[in-house]
């Protein structure tokens, strides 16, 4: 028997019915975002001022640059 594929739309609308959101219902509830130790910092950040959320999102991208540099040049 083959496999159905549903469509992307059909996806959302059932994550939607099942008060889910898409990442939850395609990858699992815990497969993506952050680990509940990041989570609740990640959650004061939206208590933020536009300016500050801009500069704590440059920090963190600052951090990923850096991070992904060091693993660049590991042996």
């Amino acid at each position: 028997m083959g496999t159905a594929q549903p469509t992307l739309d059909t996806l959302a609308r059932l994550a939607k019915e099942l008060h889910t959101s898409l990442d939850v219902l395609v990858f699992g509830e815990d497969a993506r975002g952050p680990s509940d130790e990041l989570r609740l910092q990640f959650e004061a950040l939206s208590q933020f001022d536009e300016e500050d959320r801009k500069v704590a999102k440059a920090v963190l991208e600052s951090l990923i640059l850096k991070h992904n540099a060091k693993r660049a040049f590991l042996p």
